[in-house]
């Protein structure tokens, strides 16, 4: 059977648990398979002298022209069943290999046992209730963590239970200094979650930061609890909405550009409620919607009394801690849409693609100080503008010429502001530019073709790694830039994707790193270790480097506020480190956050707190 024809008939399995890759099917439920699949699978295991195997599950693959044979012993008798042997068979070459985890202390697990049978199998109903618990208890919130016996056993302790028999029960006996959970219904007084603010909020800056509030955009504060957010933007002359069940009910919501759900999700108890929240402020939505909650690991989460998902504070509040890649995992969930991480708890989701596909290139876009082109040396001779008149429209010119290198081409006439200008004097942008390039060389401006083209190339690489759909149009300063810089979108692409591959190989990492190392002539290489550097040379780094720490904060979200980033040679890590204050001669850690590629998870280490604040004595090596 070919590939194609497998695949087909793997579409039209009718059940089972599905996933994006593979269908997974109890053998009770052999019998609804495509008869012409279920012949090809009965003669790979006979050839392959399988039939007497133990194995009571089907995992069939969708992208690849492979089944595994998967045996879990305690299917019925365990809620958490594990896996004890896999055989994965290669139905194109005949071939199969074998995999024991009987001896394993942390066995892959199964979940959500009432997808891999028939509805009206006897232990359906029970199966149902034992999910139905767990969604109850916020375990499904992040499916990517769970899918092994240590991870899910942690996942239950930290949401305040204990697996007895096979079934979720609160913990009664808490370990010491963390309180019991809450049992019953309890009053949660949401209006006490409030605060007072001095300055704006995290999510507020992250949309100033990146040019939101420039007004060419309507906002809305969604739940803006006592408004100082709104007094501030409105103090800069920012034309803001807000509404807050409590603060401004009597306030209509109203549709905006930009949506702020600002710290809103995460003090709302009820799940649907919360669901239906997050939703709503996405329907309200133009262009970007910034969603924010708050995020803790476990030291803080044990300080409080477990509730529902989440936890009851001293002040009676609930809280909803999450984890970075457990807040992107139940957005994008709940709201079946791409999120963008801006920063730590903070992520965009764009309903605007074009919009999106702007804020993506944007961010990898390099920006230089350029000398105006005044100051350089002239040439003698100017054919198309005269000296005089360049010098008489220098400021005019200098503007233009800026642009040109900001963008690495000549602007069209709506990405110049004074293009009106431009033309009168010297008849149209290619004359000006012609002029300007014939007067002072194009030195410059090479170097920033080439500097926007790599630049391009890193944005297309980390929109392959974060594996966004193609877009249907784009914007049309993007297509100008595809025009200029390759032949086509689809040799960019290309291109991109071997830009891409080569991060996940070492040895690339290593040599880039060396030769970062040697052109810097800054910061500190440990061996074949790690790389650390100052967080402003990122733009100056190979095209490796970027792709290999913008896919790393590509979870994280925005660096602006980190000091020094460790690149890890070998492991797949990015750490950043965050220090009291630069300026100092020597600064003291305050932040270490550790960026797991890997395990697309990261880890907070907060040195104000739980850990000892770390001097850095060898500052120079950074300067």
């Amino acid at each position: 059977m070919e590939f194609k024809d497998y695949k087909a008939l793997v579409k039209q399995i009718p059940l089972g648990k599905q996933l994006p890759d593979a269908v997974y099917l109890h053998e009770s439920a052999l019998d609804i398979l495509p008869k012409k699949l279920g012949a090809h699978l009965a003669k790979a295991v006979i050839d392959l002298e399988l039939e007497d195997e133990d194995w009571n599950i089907l995992k069939f693959f969708k992208r690849d022209h492979k089944v595994a044979l998967l045996y879990y012993p305690e299917f019925f008798e365990e809620s958490y069943p594990a896996l004890h042997t896999s055989y994965t068979v290669n139905l194109e070459q005949g071939t199969y290999r074998k995999a024991s985890y009987i001896n394993s202390e942390n066995p892959p697990i199964l979940h959500r046992k009432e997808t891999f049978i028939k509805s009206d199998h006897p232990s359906i109903e029970a199966f149902k209730a034992i999910t139905k618990e767990g969604e109850v208890a916020g375990l499904y919130e992040n499916t990517k963590t769970i899918g092994f016996k240590q991870s899910w056993e942690r996942l239950i302790s930290r949401k305040g239970y204990t697996l007895e028999n096979g079934r979720l029960i609160p913990k009664c006996d808490a370990p010491v200094n963390q309180p019991p959970p809450v049992a019953g219904k309890v009053e949660v007084e949401r209006h006490r979650t409030a605060i007072d603010r001095d300055r704006l909020s995290v999510p507020m800056q992250l949309l100033a930061r990146h040019r939101y509030f420039d007004g060419n955009f309507s906002i809305f504060d969604y739940g803006c609890g006592k408004g100082d957010d709104v007094r501030e933007l409105e103090a800069h002359g920012i034309d803001v909405y807000a509404w807050d069940p409590v603060y401004r009910a009597e306030q209509p919501k109203k549709k905006a550009d930009i949506v702020n759900l600002g710290y809103v999700i995460n003090v709302i108890e009820d799940r649907k409620e919360r669901d239906s929240t997050l939703r709503d402020a996405f329907n309200h939505t133009k262009k970007i919607l910034s969603v924010s909650a708050m995020i803790a690991g476990e030291s803080v989460i044990s300080q409080f009394s477990p509730y529902k998902d989440g936890v009851i504070t001293s002040r009676n509040t609930f809280q909803k801690y999450y984890s970075q890649s457990e807040l992107k995992s139940y957005i994008e969930t709940t709201l079946k849409e791409n999120v963008i991480a801006a920063g730590p708890g903070v992520f965009f989701i764009f309903r605007d693609k074009d919009e999106e596909q702007l804020f993506l290139s944007e961010r990898q876009k390099n920006r230089h100080t350029w000398k105006h082109i005044t100051q350089r040396e002239r040439r003698e001779t100017v054919t198309t503008l005269t000296k005089d008149k360049i010098e008489k429209y220098s400021e005019l010119f200098n503007d233009f010429w800026q642009t040109c290198l900001d963008l690495g081409r000549i602007p069209a006439n709506s990405e110049f502001e004074f293009s009106d200008r431009v033309r009168s004097v010297a008849g149209s942008h290619k004359k000006a530019f012609d002029s300007l390039v014939e007067a002072y060389g194009d030195d410059d401006f090479i170097k920033a073709q080439k500097e926007r083209q790599r630049d391009l190339l890193v944005y297309f690489a980390l929109g392959l790694f974060d594996r966004r759909k193609p877009y249907t149009h784009m914007p049309e300063s993007l297509k100008r830039d595809i025009k200029v810089f390759f032949t086509s979108y689809s040799e960019a692409i290309e291109i991109a994707t071997e830009l891409l591959y080569s991060v996940g190989n070492p040895d690339n990492i290593e040599v880039a790193c060396i030769n970062a190392y040697k052109k810097l002539k800054t910061g500190f290489l440990d061996g074949t270790h790690s790389y650390t550097l100052h967080s402003s040379l990122i733009n100056r780094l190979p095209s490796t480097l970027r792709v290999y720490i913008g896919c790393a904060t590509q979870l994280y979200g925005d660096i602006e506020d980190v000091d020094l980033i460790k690149i890890h040679i070998t492991s797949g890590k990015v750490t950043l480190l965050r220090y009291d204050d630069w300026t100092k001669s020597i600064p003291m850690l305050i932040e270490r956050i550790k960026i797991k590629m890997r395990d697309q998870d990261i880890d907070f280490f907060d040195y104000s707190g739980e850990y000892e604040p770390q001097p850095l004595e060898n500052k120079s090596d950074f300067t």
